[in-house]
């Protein structure tokens, strides 16, 4: 009987420590996914005092009800994102600490940063870019550089007046 009493009893801490890992690898999944969530978001970008003119002119941006890294980092696996925003969550933070005098007056994206930007671009307008000539430069951002920081919305102003904007009739263009 004494036997049956420690088996049962060996039976019983499995089972909690079972049931508390389960626990502990929910919460912590969970904790982990709100925190990337939470991470991607301009709010949280803006929290550096150096992203907040990149900020203000993206929330008035066509682009404005994206996240940040919806466009800066690798959105097309989490094997590509993770790494990606790990290493630049890194460097961010040695910048705006450490490195602080290195942070230049005006914010340009690196090379890699530009390829993943460009990236992203043609993932989001792949659809629209199939009637459109895009021949003349490299990338995207070499003619939408200013999209969407720094006012690149050229909506015109009629854009956001009910029934005032009309897409410009191609066909009339030869006619007039």
């Amino acid at each position: 009987m004494g036997e049956r009493l420690k088996k049962l009893n060996l039976d019983k801490k499995l089972l909690l420590f079972t049931a508390i890992g389960v626990f502990l690898g929910i919460a912590l999944f969970s904790g982990t996914a709100g925190a990337l969530k939470a991470t991607d978001t301009g709010e949280f970008c803006s929290s550096c005092h150096i992203m907040e003119s990149a900020y203000e002119s993206f929330t008035s941006s066509n682009h404005a009800s994206l996240y940040c890294n919806d466009c800066h980092v690798p959105n097309n696996s989490l094997v590509e994102k993770l790494p990606y925003k790990a290493k630049a969550g890194m460097s961010h933070m040695y910048m705006n600490t450490i490195g602080a005098n290195q942070i230049p007056k005006v914010l340009h994206a690196k090379a890699s940063s530009q390829e993943v930007i460009n990236n992203n671009c043609i993932m989001c307008h792949e659809p629209g870019l199939q009637n459109i000539n895009h021949d003349s430069k490299g990338n995207c951002i070499d003619c939408h550089r200013t999209v969407p920081h720094n006012g690149g919305d050229y909506r015109p102003t009629e854009w956001f007046e009910p029934k005032q904007f009309h897409f410009a009739d191609l066909n009339k263009k030869g006619k007039e």
